[in-house]
């Protein structure tokens, strides 16, 4: 397992382990609906836009096994814990958390006090696993339908 920063060449690897991990994994807790409002595959080029602008500003890892990406996550300056996803063949292995550690590392050079994220309802055991407490739990819609997420925080100072 390799963890190393992201490179602009990753953006199409990312973009397909996204699609791939929402449509098998994360299905087991949203509707079929949900999950293609989530990750439609019509939208995967406009994403791929948006992403590749984000993760080349944003603090942004990748984990590599045999020279494919299996996990990434990204991390706003000020904190925001944007996008965690880790391949579908390759759950409950050490990836999201070396990747969560890496982000929260980085975090404690910049000074934060705390990480936010919004989770999914998937990866909200993980979060709490790792010390992150719920805010509130919220609505949010993608291209029209609903989807509930959970607003949470790690305090780290």
């Amino acid at each position: 397992m390799l963890l190393r920063k992201f490179h602009r060449t990753d953006i199409d690897q990312i973009i397909t382990l996204f699609y791939e991990t929402v449509h098998t994994i994360n299905k087991q807790d949203y509707t079929q609906e949900q999950v293609y409002a989530w990750a439609s595959p019509t939208s995967l080029k406009e994403r791929k836009e948006v992403w590749l602008k984000a993760l080349t500003t944003h603090i942004s890892y990748v984990v590599e096994m045999n020279g494919d990406i299996v996990g990434f996550s990204d991390m706003t300056l000020q904190g925001y814990l944007d996008r965690l996803f880790v391949h579908k063949e390759h759950q409950r292995q050490g990836i999201a958390s070396a990747l969560v550690d890496t982000l929260e590392s980085e975090a404690n050079k910049l000074r934060l006090n705390q990480i936010e994220t919004d989770s999914s309802i998937t990866a909200k055991p993980f979060f709490e696993r790792k010390g992150y407490i719920v805010v509130k739990s919220q609505i949010v819609e993608r291209n029209s339908t609903k989807l509930m997420n959970f607003k949470m925080i790690k305090r780290l100072r």
